[in-house]
């Protein structure tokens, strides 16, 4: 499953992948049955990460007797790095709402400032869809929140994986990634 910048992208997955894949469409479901009150557009989506969590269950989790250390170890690493990732968009969301409090913003005026509807919004804060490099300029220069808090700066394993793979084959010791893993 490739990485979702927009929740309407779903529609266009095939398949969950892996572990990191199943935590993370998990997670999107969850946050999605809250959202449904709030925009009932949002079924058709929910259902589509739903049929791709039990596709991806009954193929790689169903045989109990045959699931292997490394499975569930991959499956413990992927929870962690979730966690991890959420960890971050709350703290990332307490800081908008508090700023959006201080200047007596709702989230649709917010909206508003960014072109963005109401909706959309939700799905943005609540870490669903992901915000523009643009938004989160914005978000900063307007609010003052610090790019620390809005910009996260940990890779998916998929991209560090490659990241470290080229710069084997480019023969560069010295050249590494600088923050440790997640997990």
């Amino acid at each position: 499953m490739k990485e979702i910048k927009d929740i309407k992208e779903i529609e266009n997955i095939e398949r969950i992948e892996n572990e990191y894949d199943l935590q993370k469409a998990s997670l999107l479901d969850r946050k999605l049955r809250l959202m449904i009150k709030e925009n009932p557009d949002l079924k058709p989506i929910r259902k589509k990460i739903r049929d791709l969590i039990a596709e991806y269950e009954n193929k790689k989790w169903s045989d109990f007797e045959n699931i292997t250390d490394s499975q569930i170890e991959e499956s413990d690493k992927a929870e962690e790095i979730i966690d991890y990732e959420q960890k971050f968009i709350q703290k990332r969301k307490e800081s908008i709402r508090k700023k959006l409090k201080e200047f007596d913003l709702t989230q649709q005026d917010f909206g508003q400032i960014l072109g963005h509807p109401k909706s959309y919004m939700s799905e943005l804060i609540n870490g669903v869809s992901q915000f523009t490099l643009k938004d989160l300029i914005i978000i900063h220069r307007l609010l003052g929140i610090s790019l620390k808090i809005l910009i996260p700066t940990y890779l998916q394993s998929e991209t560090r994986d490659k990241v470290k793979e080229s710069i084997d084959k480019l023969n560069k010791p010295k050249l590494r990634l600088r923050k440790t893993e997640i997990a």
